[in-house]
Parts: C-alpha cells; sequence; structure tokens
C-alpha cells in the first residue's frame, strides 16, 4: 500500500528530483530504488523562521505498486443533442465551468455575455490604461474570461466544502494551466497565462454543442405565469444589431459582482433581491524587495524563492479591516465599468516579477452602516459604493489617474507633496483621499494599517503608496435562491449563480458554485 511522507526541504532542494527521492527513501524504509513512483500531493511555503522551507506531502509507491493516473475529465464529454437548452449570462469562471458541467450532463449550453472575447478585450484594456477611456461593456470586470482573467488569476480559496476543487483546478489543468496548480497550497496562473486556458475553455464548450456568444447584453427576462423563458438581448451596437430573443428550459446568471443593470432590471420585474454586505477601502502597494525583506528575513531574496505575500487582519470597532486580493510581483490596474469612476483592482503575472507588490486594504461595511443610503432601500450598499468611485474620480482631471498618499500621510490625515514610483499606468496624483472617503471608513482603514505596521515591522514606510478605491470585492447586493434547488425562490427556472449573485468570492469558488448550479438546473429540468 503506498505510504505518505512529510518532507521539508530547502529552496534549492525543491527541485532535485534525486534528492526528494533520497529523503523519501530514509522516511519509508526503502532504497531508492525500490521507490516506483513518487506523487506530489501538496508543497506550501513556510517563511515563519529566518530559513524558509517547504513542507511537501508525497504518496510513496513500492515495489510491485503502481500508480494509475486518474483519467482525464474531457474524455467523458460527448457532443449534446440540444433537446435541453439552458441560457448562462455571463462568461466568467461561474458562466464558463457551469457549462461546461451541463456538457458533461448532456445539456446544450447558451453562453451569452456582454463583453468581447478575450483577445479582443486587450484593445479595451490599454484603452482604459493608457487613455482613460472606459468602455461599459469590455473592461478588467466585463468579458470573457469574467474580472478574473486580467486581475490575477489566483486560485486560491477557503470554500473547500462548496464543492469539488480538485475538479476545478483538473479542468484548468486540462485546458493549459501548469499542473502544479494541483499541489500548490496557493495556487496561482497569471493574468498574462490565463486568456489562453480561457480560451481553450470556450473550444470545448463550442466542440462538444455549446454555444457562445459575445456582445451580448440582456436587457430583459421572458417570464410567463412565473417562470423564465428566456431572455432578450441587444448586442453593444444596437444601431447595426436588432434585440434578440434567446428561449430555453433555464436561466442561469452568471453576471460577475459589477453588473449593476441586472440587479436594477430584476427589481424593476418585481424579482426580489437582498442587500449585502461587503468590503470597501483602498490599495496599498510597497516596494516588492521591502515585503521579501520583512516577511524572508533576508535582505535579498534567493532565486529559489517566490515574491513574497502577506495576509493581514484585524478589529476595529467591531469591524474586520484586512488585506484582500494581495498581488506579490503585480500590479495596479483601472478597474471601472463606467465612466465617472475610479475603481482599482491588483494583477500579476505568471512569473510575479514586477519590482512592486500591491494588495487591497479594506473594511466590512454592514447594514448598521448604511443608515445614511437607506433611502435607496435594497440597492443602499451598491449606492454607497457607486458614490465613492465617483467622488474620488471628481476629484481628479477627468481621467483614471490614481488619487493616492504616502501610507504614513495617510494615517496622519494629511497631503503629500509627492509620491513614490508605482506599476498603475495610468498614474498617480496626491489627493486628499482621507477627506473623501466616509469618515466610518477612513477611521477603519487608519487605524487597521496603523496595527498592520505593527504586526509588520517596516510596512509603514514613505515608500508605499495608498491608491483609491478598492471597491469591488465583492456584490452588494444577492440574488436569493433556494437552499435545496439553488433556484430563485419567486422564478421558476431562473437560477442565480457565482459572484454576481452573492455566492463567491474568486476564480475557483465561481467555478464551483457554477459547476453546482448547472447540477441543480439538470435535476430541475431533468
Amino acid at each position: 500500500m503506498p505510504q505518505l511522507v512529510e518532507l521539508v526541504l530547502l529552496p534549492h532542494e525543491r527541485e532535485d528530483q534525486n534528492l526528494i527521492r533520497q529523503k523519501t527513501a530514509r522516511q519509508t524504509g526503502l532504497r531508492p530504488d525500490q521507490i516506483s513512483h513518487l506523487e506530489i500531493l501538496k508543497s506550501s511555503l513556510d517563511a515563519r523562521s529566518r530559513q524558509p522551507v517547504f513542507r511537501v506531502r508525497v504518496e510513496v509507491f513500492g515495489p510491485g505498486e503502481i500508480f494509475i493516473p486518474e483519467p482525464a475529465i474531457l474524455e467523458g464529454f460527448r457532443p449534446v443533442d440540444g433537446k435541453k437548452k439552458v441560457i448562462i449570462v455571463g462568461a466568467g469562471p461561474a458562466g464558463y465551468f457551469a457549462a461546461l458541467e451541463l456538457l458533461e450532463l448532456g445539456i446544450q449550453p447558451i453562453v451569452l455575455d456582454r463583453g468581447k472575447d478575450v483577445q479582443l478585450r486587450r484593445r479595451d484594456l490599454r484603452a482604459i490604461q493608457q487613455f482613460g477611456e472606459v468602455n461599459p461593456h469590455s473592461n478588467y470586470c466585463f468579458g470573457e474570461g469574467g474580472a478574473g482573467t486580467y486581475s490575477d488569476g489566483k486560485l486560491y480559496t477557503r470554500s473547500l466544502k462548496r464543492g469539488n476543487v480538485h475538479k476545478a483546478l483538473q479542468l484548468l489543468v486540462e485546458h493549459g494551466a501548469k499542473s502544479d496548480i494541483l499541489t500548490e497550497a496557493h495556487p496561482h496562473i497569471g493574468s498574462n497565462k490565463l486568456p489562453a486556458v480561457v480560451q481553450n475553455i470556450r473550444q470545448t464548450i463550442l466542440q462538444y454543442g455549446g454555444e457562445v456568444h459575445f456582445e451580448q447584453c440582456v436587457m430583459d427576462l421572458i417570464l410567463n405565469d412565473g417562470k423564465v423563458l428566456g431572455v432578450r438581448t441587444q448586442t453593444t451596437k444596437p444601431e447595426m444589431t436588432p434585440a434578440q430573443e434567446w428561449l430555453a428550459d433555464a436561466v442561469i446568471l452568471a453576471t460577475g459582482h459589477s453588473a449593476r443593470d441586472i440587479y436594477r432590471l430584476l427589481h424593476i420585474k418585481g424579482i426580489r433581491i437582498e442587500a449585502k454586505p461587503f468590503a470597501l477601502g483602498v490599495r496599498v502597494e510597497h516596494p516588492q524587495p521591502l515585503i521579501d525583506s520583512i516577511q524572508y528575513k533576508q535582505n535579498q531574496r534567493s532565486d529559489e524563492l517566490p515574491a513574497a505575500s502577506y495576509s493581514l487582519v484585524c478589529q476595529v470597532g467591531g469591524r474586520g479591516v484586512f488585506s484582500f486580493c494581495m498581488c506579490p510581483g503585480g500590479l495596479i490596474v483601472p478597474s471601472a465599468t463606467a465612466p465617472g469612476e475610479i475603481v482599482v483592482n491588483g494583477m500579476s503575472m505568471s512569473r510575479r516579477d514586477s519590482p512592486f507588490a500591491n494588495s487591497g486594504m479594506v473594511t466590512s461595511v454592514e447594514p448598521e452602516d448604511l443608515a445614511p443610503w437607506a433611502k435607496h432601500g435594497v440597492f443602499a450598499a451598491m449606492e454607497l459604493q457607486a458614490e465613492v468611485e465617483q467622488r474620488l474620480f471628481a476629484a481628479g482631471d477627468g481621467g483614471q489617474k490614481g488619487p493616492a498618499l504616502r501610507l504614513p500621510d495617510f494615517i496622519a490625515g494629511k497631503m503629500s507633496k509627492d509620491l513614490p514610483g508605482s506599476s498603475y499606468i495610468p498614474g498617480l496624483y496626491p489627493a486628499p483621499i482621507h477627506e473623501l472617503l466616509p469618515g466610518f471608513i477612513y477611521k477603519r482603514l487608519r487605524e487597521g494599517l496603523a496595527d498592520f505596521g505593527r504586526q509588520m515591522h517596516g510596512f509603514l514606510t514613505n515608500e508605499a503608496n495608498v491608491v483609491a478605491t478598492e471597491s469591488r470585492t465583492s456584490s452588494p447586493v444577492r440574488i436569493p435562491r433556494d437552499p435545496a434547488t439553488l433556484m430563485h425562490p419567486e422564478v421558476e427556472g431562473l437560477f442565480p449563480c457565482g459572484e454576481g449573485a452573492g455566492y463567491a468570492g474568486g476564480i475557483i469558488s465561481a467555478a464551483m458554485d457554477g459547476q453546482n448550479v448547472a447540477r441543480a438546473t439538470a435535476m430541475v429540468i431533468g
């Protein structure tokens, strides 16, 4: 029977297969030549001591024991006949993984996305980066692959009980991701690699009989006697193409956390939605070598170690303040989805070799915080989010330059005379973001960041920028669903899904929710 062993490896030992075999042999009592196969199950970096090490779990096969690789998931796929159809609104991870799951179940997915495919999206990303031009349908949030495609591609999730993490990761590998995402404790693909993976997923959907249509913006739901029959769309070039109706046996809403028009559509149609807590704050950027020296306790990071990251959390006045979407060796990117707003997010390439490290620093916003926005009812949190984004935009020159302060100045509540270098391509300018943020948000961030400085000696440096606004951490609205059927409790055949519905946060949790919802949809439509 195969044995499980735990190895502790120095950074330079991690890729030495002969040394790993020798260490494994000593722990199992086998000779190196008696080991027929080594299967690495998990690898994690432990940097708590002065000497960072990798802790690796290995399954060891001895004499006569045969390792049988698991079959590829795609080997079980067959073309669908189209007798049962499901419309999926949104081509992000929730939508695409729902489509793959439906194909596996023999049901035809019809994916509709308001944005463009991953290649055409690049032009609109360049327009917002270089010229401050925001395409409301194609940007860092909208388009094929969703917000995760061009904002880092981190695959770590704490939602292990919500679905089959391994299956989601395996499907990414079968579509071109590196196999090490199956074993790394904090797997990551990178925004330069993920577009190709997303394109391959689209090709699988098409190959087995599904459909994918871009630049199709859902304008209405087709309802009859409490049941959804389909959707009406308008292309993003309405002067060229008339509105179109799409009919199916069910509709999966996987529109992402920034599709405010979908929330308003549901509200107008009398379909219940709910306000939901979310988080709001800023993005803090440090020189990566500084974070390396703090975390690794070394003057210079060795080549065998990855760019260092961190995770910080504290409580201020009964509310959480925490780091979010930390991007080692990464970039800050403009993530507005409409003209007249400033939104920033972080991303990293696969090598994480930028000279900067950035992370969202946010505080939770609960219903009790929303009294000044109560007149907006179910949209109170969403209106707060939009108001802050627009206020920060109005402080600038009408473009996507980022309002910023040096970190110590932000905490002290004073203006910065100048700013250190940044990865943010549109550029930064000193702005009184301590005055422009809502008072309760600023107070919590100020105290939280001061606390983080005590947790990480060297964190509070003049070389760090605080950039506003980190506001798209999650949806401020939830679309309810029945826990048993995952269907909206008031509309037969309507299945809210993913981050936009309020049930996921990140690529893998959204992908798993897409798989779960697809299976639930199949159960209902038979």
